[in-house]
């Protein structure tokens, strides 16, 4: 997609409901964020927290949920948008025929300001010429139902000081700035326009308090900005990286960062929820929580470039949300490891151009899907790999966890792409519980670490023995998405990533093949086929895009087959998919051109990481890469 957006008349401007879920950038503080529009307006925004509930909600409904717009009253002639170099401080420039403008914001990091409360910060300067420029500020508490109680306040001690207050219920938030948007009481928001000559700055902080008797002090806004910057610039000196394609793969890097929650170090899949994909459908969800199945990829992801400090984070995280029962062990948790995640519909929301319902939370926390067993000891096993010393108490859990799935192992379950029609014995969940046992055979033998290998060995090979009888369809010459089943499933992709098959096995091959033929459109990889014939399978009405994560799965299997230079060109045509940022969503909607699913997505830009790492430097899933020995400590 082009970095430089042309736009003839009046449309920014007019717009009344969110934009293309390409037109969005990701402002970050870890530990909440914002998503900002090519019309300089933030349409989503919770707080304190990414799960929170939302004070700008635009996104999922129109300007009466709340947004924060700053814009030219003119026509603009087109729109650029940069973050500045490896940061997450993002410059949009509004080129009109009276002038240029340029908007600059950004959120404070939490690694920087362990104490402060979650703020925006927004800059506006005139580069050229002489624009007019709106704010408009509706704000919209409780995913836009709660209409706050607003003032006006000018204090003289113990400093001077203005700003708005609104509040509403345990909701507090303070605007501040160098001007400040008046009433309008028809449409309860606030507006104002102000003419910005070249070499003009206008600043603007929002902050949320905790308590409206105690708000935060103002603070700098120029200073913050460049302290921002500064901080994005120091993390990615850590990145690890000098082939091709570096500055997209630092834009993942950075955004898997800006999806941490750094309090506990969970990383969040995306930070939105109910952005459809499909807008035919109801396959709306909620994102805004950590699922146990991005554990191995973010530890590759990010130990392999140099980010041992968030792999470190992201293992303390870990461990500490599946501890306790392996009963009780969830597929996703919370930031902080919560477990329940109910599921709820706010329906005074239309949705994001209408697709309903909207949802928050996400009922699938209590499904049982069998893969995740696989996951949790690949991703441990990883860390052993990569240095990462394992402790006694983690040992114990993950012992804890065979003993427990060796009593269910042979059970169907939901799969790991959370179908909510019957279970089955998925065929991907069953080679996960082959990689299960695998790495569990691999901690004793490789690693000194005490347990019953002779049965974990027994149960591996049993399992390996199973798949290639059930999952694979001599007849159609490909493993199937379940056992019995005839369609084909994006997930057997990852066959030989897990080391089940090598990549040179004909069945592997076969298998992409199958793929290619039944999934595939350009670089396009459907994950199963969806629609009414699959009714049956997902429980779900209505089609949906292309998965992303799965075409760089099919990069990896292409260069896994020996496939290399088709993997390549593939890999390069994905990198010209993401936004005008580098960012990309959960899906792509062929026939319309435009992202779907929500974002931006991190098994899409762990997708991402991982192929360039497979084809141009770095760790593979079974690749031995101990830095040391060692067993327990």
């Amino acid at each position: 997609m082009s970095d430089d957006h042309e736009h003839t008349g009046p449309g920014l401007q007019e717009r009344t409901e969110p934009g293309p879920i390409e037109d969005y950038a990701l402002l970050s503080d870890m530990r909440t964020s914002a998503l900002v529009g090519k019309d300089g307006s933030i349409d989503w925004l919770c707080l304190p927290r990414f799960d929170s509930p939302s004070c700008f909600t635009r996104l999922l409904g129109n300007d009466h949920h709340g947004h924060w717009q700053i814009i030219p009253t003119s026509p603009i002639q087109h729109v650029r948008r940069q973050y500045r170099e490896n940061s997450l401080v993002l410059e949009t420039e509004f080129h009109t025929a009276d002038g240029v403008v340029r908007l600059v914001d950004s959120m404070p990091p939490h690694e920087k300001n362990q104490e402060d409360e979650p703020c925006v910060v927004r800059l506006l300067e005139g580069v050229s010429g002489e624009v007019e420029v709106r704010m408009r500020w509706v704000m919209r508490f409780a995913y836009g139902h709660s209409i706050p109680w607003l003032r006006h306040i000018r204090e003289e001690h113990p400093v001077p000081d203005e700003y708005l207050l609104a509040i509403a219920g345990p909701h507090t938030v303070v605007l501040r700035g160098d001007r400040l948007p008046r009433g309008k009481e028809d449409e309860r928001a606030h507006e104002m326009t102000l003419t910005v000559h070249e070499g003009d700055w206008y600043s603007w902080v929002l902050q949320w308090a905790p308590d409206h008797e105690n708000l935060p002090p103002p603070m700098d806004p120029v200073q913050e900005t460049q302290d921002s910057e500064d901080f994005w610039h120091d993390w990615t000196k850590h990145i690890t990286y000098h082939g091709p394609h570096k500055e997209a793969l630092f834009r993942s890097l950075a955004t898997l960062k800006a999806l941490t929650y750094a309090p506990s170090g969970g990383i969040i899949a995306a930070p939105t929820t109910s952005l459809p994909e499909s807008l035919e459908g109801n396959r709306n969800w909620d994102y805004r929580y950590c699922w146990i199945r991005d554990a191995t990829l973010v530890l590759l992801a990010l130990d392999n470039f140099g980010c041992s400090d968030e792999a470190l984070a992201w293992r303390r995280w870990l461990i500490r949300a599946v501890a306790g029962d392996p009963a009780d062990t969830q597929i996703m948790y919370g930031v902080r490891g919560e477990r329940h995640l109910l599921e709820w519909e706010p329906d005074w929301l239309p949705g994001y151009l209408g697709a309903k319902p909207v949802r928050v939370g996400n009922a699938a926390f209590n499904q049982r899907q069998l893969d995740m067993f696989g996951e949790v000891m690949d991703a441990l096993h990883i860390a052993r790999e990569h240095g990462m010393t394992e402790s006694q108490a983690s040992w114990e859990m993950q012992s804890k966890m065979l003993n427990y799935l060796e009593t269910i192992w042979q059970e169907p379950d939901k799969g790991l792409w959370e179908v909510r029609g019957p279970a089955r014995h998925f065929t991907h969940s069953r080679v996960m519980i082959w990689v299960a046992f695998d790495r569990a055979v691999r901690a004793v033998e490789e690693h000194d670490l005490p347990g019953p290998v002779e049965r974990w060995r027994e149960l591996r090979d049993t399992v390996h023995a199973e798949v290639l009888e059930h999952g694979y369809n001599e007849r159609l010459g490909t493993f199937t998405q379940y056992y019995g089943g005839t369609m084909l499933d994006a997930a057997t992709l990852l066959i030989p990533a897990v080391g089940f098959l090598p990549g040179d096995d004909e069945r592997v091959r076969n298998t992409v093949r199958a793929v290619e033929q039944g999934l595939q459109h350009d670089v396009f990889i459907d994950r199963y086929t969806t629609g009414r014939e699959t009714h049956s399978v997902d429980g779900l009405t209505g089609r949906e895009g292309s998965f992303l994560a799965c075409s760089f799965w099919m990069v990896d299997a292409l260069v896994l087959c020996g496939r290399r230079q088709e993997a390549e060109q593939m890999f390069d045509k994905l990198l010209e998919l993401s936004n005008d940022v580098g960012l990309y969503a959960e899906e792509y909607d062929i026939p319309n051109g435009h992202f779907t699913g929500n974002f931006p997505q991190a098994f899409t830009h762990l997708g991402l990481v991982n192929s360039a790492a497979m084809l141009y430097g770095g760790h593979t899933r079974t690749e031995h890469s101990q830095r040391h020995e060692g067993g327990l400590v």
